[in-house]
């Protein structure tokens, strides 16, 4: 019987992990000598409006699906003029429908969503200008570049500089 309620368990678990409408990914990467790993929950755009509607303007976004999106440091790194010290951390995402977006990492990094967020356990909230494109980038996508964490999503691109 125990065996049964094991087995039963992880086909459950296994169900559920596999059965998720935005899989989880990885990106990694290096800037410098800093290893840089993101984690995140990968929704698809699906003819949907994502900005404004899905992902409602002036409020706390997971930037991603699921668990939290998280961003770690094997090294302590420089993001626009602030110091990050080497560290997993939370990233949110504040969309703007006429100004810059405000982009941030939180030392909660464990959370479920938008809901753990807590202002007070910000080490970074930056600004920066989103890129319209043209193109239509169906999944979220994040990417380590050279000297940048680049996200793109439905038709918005951004940059986030790292040093």
């Amino acid at each position: 019987m125990k065996k049964f309620k094991l087995l039963f368990l992880l086909l459950l678990v296994t169900t559920i992990t596999f059965a998720q409408k935005s899989p989880r990914k990885q990106s990694n990467g290096k800037v410098g000598d800093v290893a840089i790993t993101i984690d995140y929950g990968a929704p698809s755009v699906k003819e949907r409006t994502i900005w404004g509607e899905l992902v409602k303007f002036d409020e706390v976004w997971r930037a991603g699906a699921n668990e939290n999106t998280t961003f770690s440091f094997d090294k302590d790194v420089k993001i626009g003029n602030t110091m990050v010290k080497a560290g997993k951390y939370g990233f949110f995402i504040i969309p703007s429908e006429n100004k810059e977006w405000t982009v941030i990492l939180n030392s909660k990094n464990d959370a479920w969503g938008s809901n753990g967020y807590n202002k007070d356990l910000d080490v970074l909230r930056m600004n920066v200008k989103p890129d319209y494109m043209d193109s239509n980038q169906e999944e979220l996508d994040y990417a380590v570049g050279e000297k940048e964490i680049i996200i793109k999503w439905a038709k918005v691109k951004i940059v986030i500089p790292v040093q």
